[in-house]
């Protein structure tokens, strides 16, 4: 069954926000004990024959591809685990004894659901790409929530009810998504703490289930971003979006709203530094680095003025992000109106954000920088906006068609002369039957027209929408010549 989140803020008191902020620091607490205890049992682990054993044979079968003796050693593998305790409901039991000690202020429930995060962060670790448990640092965790509304975190009577704490929660009854929102059966609640203009400001998120409410315009009555027709092609960029549909074809910045902040940033981490190493000189060596004190942990002197700084650090995080997810969600909303069956190519993006391991130079003779495309990706987070319209799709009951990118090439592919040909990023446009065409906008094009095995590209489908792609196709060039654009759009 499907669920979905709305958010409220709670009226708090003073007293209230300090038990809030002293629970989730006992939360936080909780959950590095945790850490602890399950990393000593990892330990003892690892250190078996039988541990070592598996290990060296899952090695060997990466060289010899014997999937019997994989399977084999993949089930003696997840023995082990277990008779260690490595499950959720193992972690479950191991929380009780820290939860115990501080039941006036943390009920079970909650206890559990740290409990569940640390395991999906094992799962990552054991069984995916994690590399390393890491514990919360003081002031780290922004969430805590329960499992169920009829214990523990409640919403009940417009209230966060929460083991002798009561605090009202503000809805706007002129708001009709909420008041239609809080006639669905509740899920679970999540205590939530935002950082803003220095001070912490407290929400509740209901987690309802079933489907959200639509929402509709209150001057004309309709809903609003109803579900489109037909076919959409997405091509996503480190920072722009290529749309084609049979309504719309269109080339846009991602998040453009989002200020770049590196060089403020930059000025405040230049003061932090010199601050740290005013209020630290015995830390430092002569030539600057950073003394070692081989196991013995370095304490560090935080003044006012770095503490200062450090907020509004954190506020200009706050508000990119704040003005980054808005932005997305309409985008999303927008683009689920042009269609109803969505293709995009999947992308590697955290692969785009490494930096580049071999050292090249120029022509110049001089070194090619090894930064590749880190800083777009955090301020226009591509990988997030897929995921909010992932997310919307799926409420709908409708899905995001991911396409094989080294099948389809849609980057290099003439649908004209049905042959593929390679480009150097930095050419723009293609030329199709004496015509320019937008690089970005044609891909999306080809990704709109693909086959349903989702590796191939449908030339005959091509061909038949081609002339109202190019008709919209140059209306948007109209629009975009004059205006302020990327570089990587060409225009």
């Amino acid at each position: 069954m499907s669920n979905f989140v709305v958010e409220f803020k709670l009226k708090t008191e003073i007293y209230q926000e300090d038990i809030l902020e002293k629970r989730f620091e006992i939360a936080r607490k909780i959950y590095n004990a945790l850490v602890t205890k399950i990393a000593k049992r990892y330990h003892e682990l690892i250190k078996t024959k039988r541990y070592r054993k598996v290990q060296i044979v899952l090695t060997q079968c990466k060289n010899i591809k014997n999937e019997e003796l994989k399977k084999q050693s993949l089930k003696e593998l997840n023995l082990l685990y277990k008779e260690y305790g490595f499950s959720e409901y193992k972690f479950h039991a191991d929380v009780k004894e820290f939860q115990h000690h501080f039941k006036k202020n943390l009920d079970s429930f909650t206890a559990q659901k740290l409990a569940t995060n640390l395991w999906k962060s094992y799962e990552k670790f054991l069984f995916g790409n994690g590399n390393k448990i890491h514990y919360k640092k003081f002031d780290s965790i922004f969430s805590i929530e329960g499992k169920s509304n009829k214990t523990g975190i409640r919403f009940l009577d417009n209230n966060l009810t929460w083991l002798g704490l009561k605090v009202p929660v503000v809805i706007n009854k002129n708001n009709q998504y909420e008041v239609e929102s809080l006639k669905n059966p509740i899920s679970y609640c999540r205590i939530i703490r935002k950082f803003v203009r220095n001070k912490y400001k407290y929400y509740l998120q209901i987690i309802f289930k079933g489907v959200p409410p639509a929402k509709i315009n209150l001057k004309t009555g309709e809903i609003k971003n109803p579900i489109g027709e037909g076919r959409v092609g997405l091509d996503i960029g480190t920072q722009t979006l290529a749309i084609s549909s049979e309504k719309e074809v269109r080339i846009l910045e991602i998040a453009d709203r989002v200020n770049n902040i590196e060089h403020m940033k930059k000025k405040i981490l230049r003061k932090l530094d010199r601050s740290r190493r005013a209020t630290n000189k015995d830390n430092f060596n002569l030539n600057r680095t950073i003394k070692k004190q081989g196991n013995k942990r370095v304490l560090w002197i935080k003044s006012n003025r770095y503490i200062a700084l450090q907020k509004k650090l954190k506020e200009l995080y706050r508000k990119q992000a704040d003005v980054r997810k808005y932005q997305h969600e309409k985008l999303a909303n927008e683009i689920i109106s042009l269609g109803d069956d969505f293709f995009v190519e999947k992308m590697s993006f955290s692969g785009l954000q490494r930096r580049a391991k071999r050292t090249e130079v120029n022509e110049q003779g001089k070194f090619k920088r090894k930064k590749r495309f880190g800083k777009s990706l955090g301020n226009k987070a591509p990988s997030m906006f897929l995921n909010i319209l992932e997310r919307k799709l799926l409420l709908r009951s409708l899905s995001l068609k991911k396409i094989d990118i080294w099948s389809v090439k849609a980057s290099q592919y003439n649908h004209i002369e049905d042959s593929y040909k390679k480009k150097k990023l930095s050419a723009r446009w293609n030329i199709i039957e004496g015509e320019r065409v937008q690089r970005d906008m044609y891909s999306a094009f080809l990704i709109m027209n693909v086959n349903e095995d989702l590796k191939s590209i449908d030339k005959n489908r091509c061909e038949e929408t081609y002339k109202n792609f190019l008709k919209l196709h140059n209306e948007e060039i109209k629009r975009l010549i004059g205006n302020k654009n990327l570089s990587s759009i060409g225009i």
